[in-house]
């Protein structure tokens, strides 16, 4: 009785405890059928002996596959993720720095330590690294990109003067397809940002 009360200066709580109260009635009240019979009667319109209807609800039933360690496949395939990980993880640190700290001004050439590793463990996987090196290596500098200003990225300083921007990704997707050809592409396509190529 102190309920009524309490809610007669609330005709907003009054209304939401109202319906809360039909729609607890209503599933509490509602007759419950698997899942599984719905979806079933909505597609079969034929005739299905009772050993097929019992056979379907036990595969629907069934708990859901998901991948277990005890799975050789899913086991070598996560060994082999972790395997490139710790390939590619030295290198992709290394590029998120020198992109993304204060260690490099815009338009900075980098050190002779970081530009024979961005040379060796990046620029030489590129798809196109002869284009992107054209007349010749001079440099490898970070600035801004030309189009998106917000972002900035590696550029090839050749030796004409000329320069070239290059995306790390796209060398490093390279690169683990060359070396695990494999497990590729479930890897890039895992750990990889879509449409980045």
């Amino acid at each position: 009785m102190a309920a009524p009360l309490l809610l007669k200066g609330f005709p907003l709580l009054r209304l939401r405890l109202q319906h809360y109260n039909r729609l607890a009635a209503r599933l509490l009240s509602a007759p419950r059928r698997p899942w599984c019979t719905a979806a079933e009667s909505a597609g079969h319109e034929e005739e299905v002996s009772s050993a097929e209807k019992s056979s379907t609800v036990l595969s629907v039933t069934e708990p859901p596959k998901y991948h277990r360690w005890d799975d050789p496949d899913y086991r070598k395939w996560k060994d082999k993720e972790e395997e490139i990980l710790r390939d590619i993880e030295p290198i992709i640190s290394l590029s998120k720095e020198i992109l993304h700290s204060d260690r490099y001004m815009d338009g900075e050439r980098l050190t002779v330590e970081d530009e024979e590793t961005v040379v060796e463990k990046l620029l030489s996987h590129h798809p196109h690294s002869e284009d992107k090196i054209g007349c010749g290596l001079d440099s490898i500098m970070v600035d801004r990109h030309p189009q998106f200003r917000h972002s900035r990225c590696l550029f090839v300083v050749r030796t004409d003067g000329g320069w070239i921007d290059f995306s790390y990704q796209k060398c490093l997707r390279a690169y683990i397809r060359d070396k695990y050809p494999s497990h590729a592409e479930r890897f890039i396509g895992k750990h990889f940002k879509r449409g980045s190529g």
